[in-house]
């Protein structure tokens, strides 16, 4: 059942609804990700760390409702169901119990990497179907680049 009409074609709105969804599930599992290493970080560089730990899940979150209010909009119902979350997520699985600093930051960093390719990936997708979702994918990929430009900076300290 479609509710909302949308001006794309039948085919646009599946590969932009599609991208859309898969774009919505790695972003709530990035909140999530980074909330466990924040709570359970430990190490010298733990509150420099914390910090940006809690601005990656605020640009997930804040992106993440974009994401999903854009897929409605467009008449395809968001699915940010933990269920769906857990089996369809492209981000590697984050670690249980402490996490000493250096190696929350190597997992951010692969994170980025996984999340930012699937983006990437989007965006070439959404570009003829929805220039306008493409256009929410490149600031997104644009965010996600610069969060992980600096977690790689804090590698190298």
């Amino acid at each position: 059942m479609t509710v909302v009409k949308s001006a794309l074609s039948e085919d646009a709105r599946k590969v932009t609804g599609d991208a859309l969804q898969g774009a919505l599930v790695d972003l709530l599992d990035l909140s999530l990700v980074a909330k466990q290493a924040h709570w359970n970080l430990v190490g010298p560089r733990f509150r420099s760390i914390h910090l940006q730990l809690d601005e990656v899940v605020a640009t997930a979150r804040t992106y993440s409702d974009t994401v999903a209010e854009r897929a409605a909009a467009l008449g395809v119902p968001p699915d940010g169901r933990a269920e769906t979350v857990a089996k369809t997520s492209g981000l590697p699985s984050a670690a249980n119990g402490w996490i000493k600093d250096k190696e929350a930051i190597k997992y951010v960093i692969e994170a980025f990497a996984a999340i930012i390719g699937r983006m990437r990936e989007r965006i070439e997708a959404t570009e003829k179907p929805d220039p306008v979702t493409q256009d929410i994918f490149i600031g997104l990929t644009a965010e996600l680049e610069k969060a992980a430009w600096m977690f790689q900076a804090e590698n190298h300290a």
